[in-house]
C-alpha cells in the first residue's frame, strides 16, 4: 500500500506546487510509482509545471461526481515509464467541490497502486486544507525563512498534530539564501525548527533555474548539477529512509535583473 503525504503550509507563495512537483518527480527518478494531487480547486497550477496542461481531460471532481473513472482522469508522465501521474485540479468549480471524504475515498483507491500520493494543498486552512490532509497519513510543512511564513508554518503544524496521521509531520524550508542567513535578514535555520518544534526534511537552496524550468513544464531535479535539484533528490532519499546530510547552502549568482526585482 502507498504512502500519501501532504503538502502544505498555510501561507502562499511559499513554494508548495513547486515542492510537491519537483519531490514527486525525484521519487520517480528512484523508481517509485508517485501520483500527485492537485487539490487547489479553481486555482490549479502543478499541471502547468509539470508541462502536462494540455492532456486534461477529466478532473479529480469529476471523479468524485462518478463522471469519470478515476484511471480516465490519471495523466501519465510519459517522460518517466510509468512512474509519474497526475490527477488534475479543475479550473472552474468553487472550492467547496470537493469533501475531505471524497478526497480520503480517492486517496484509498490509489494506495494500491502507488508508492506515494503526494497531496498539493492549497494556501490557507479552510476548505482545501481540510480536503487536502483528508487520507493523508504524513505532512511535509513547508515554509520560507520569513516570519510571516514559520507563523503560518506553526498554525498549520498544530492542526496537523490534530489529526490522526500515522507519520509525523516534517519541515522543509525553501528558498534558502547563504547571504542573508550570514547577515541575519532571515531568519535561522535552527530558530526555524526550535520554533517549529518538528523534524527537518530538507533545505531548499534559492535558484532562479527553479522558476524558469516550471516555466516550462519541467522540473528542477532534472538537472543533477543544480544545488536546489540536489535538495529535491536529497528530500525524496530521506522520505526513503535513507540517512543523508543536509545540503550545502550556497549563494547563487544573480543578473542585474534578478537582483533588482527578487530581493
Amino acid at each position: 500500500m502507498g504512502t500519501a503525504l501532504v503538502v502544505t503550509s498555510g501561507k502562499g507563495g511559499v513554494g508548495k506546487t513547486t515542492t510537491s512537483a519537483n519531490i514527486g518527480t525525484a521519487l520517480a527518478l528512484q523508481g517509485k510509482r508517485v501520483v500527485l494531487l492537485d487539490l487547489d480547486i479553481g486555482l490549479r497550477n502543478l499541471d502547468a509545471v509539470l508541462g502536462l496542461s494540455n492532456r486534461i481531460i477529466y478532473d479529480i471532481v469529476d471523479v468524485a461526481n462518478g463522471r469519470a473513472k478515476l484511471h480516465q482522469a490519471l495523466i501519465k508522465d510519459k517522460r518517466f515509464d510509468d512512474l509519474l501521474y497526475l490527477l488534475p485540479a479543475p479550473q472552474n468549480a468553487d472550492k467547496d467541490a470537493l469533501t475531505p471524504e471524497q478526497v480520503a475515498a480517492i486517496v484509498n483507491d490509489l494506495k494500491p497502486d502507488f508508492d506515494f500520493i503526494i497531496l498539493d494543498s492549497p494556501a490557507g486552512i479552510e476548505q482545501g486544507f481540510r480536503n487536502s490532509v483528508a487520507g493523508a497519513d504524513g505532512a511535509i510543512v513547508v515554509t520560507t525563512p520569513e516570519i510571516s511564513a514559520v507563523s503560518d508554518a506553526d498554525r498549520v503544524v498544530g492542526l496537523i498534530e490534530q489529526k490522526p496521521m500515522s507519520i509525523k509531520p516534517r519541515l522543509l524550508i525553501n528558498r534558502v539564501r547563504a547571504n542573508m542567513l550570514a547577515d541575519g535578514t532571515a531568519m535561522d535555520i535552527d530558530e526555524i525548527t526550535t520554533h517549529l518544534g518538528i523534524d527537518l526534511l530538507g533545505i531548499i537552496n534559492d535558484d532562479d533555474a527553479v522558476i524558469a524550468t516550471s516555466n516550462k513544464g519541467e522540473t528542477i531535479v532534472m538537472n543533477p548539477d543544480n544545488a536546489a535539484s540536489r535538495g529535491y533528490r536529497d528530500v525524496a532519499r530521506r522520505l526513503l529512509g535513507e540517512t543523508v546530510p543536509l545540503a550545502k547552502i550556497v549563494e547563487q549568482k544573480r543578473g542585474f535583473w534578478a537582483r533588482l526585482f527578487h530581493k
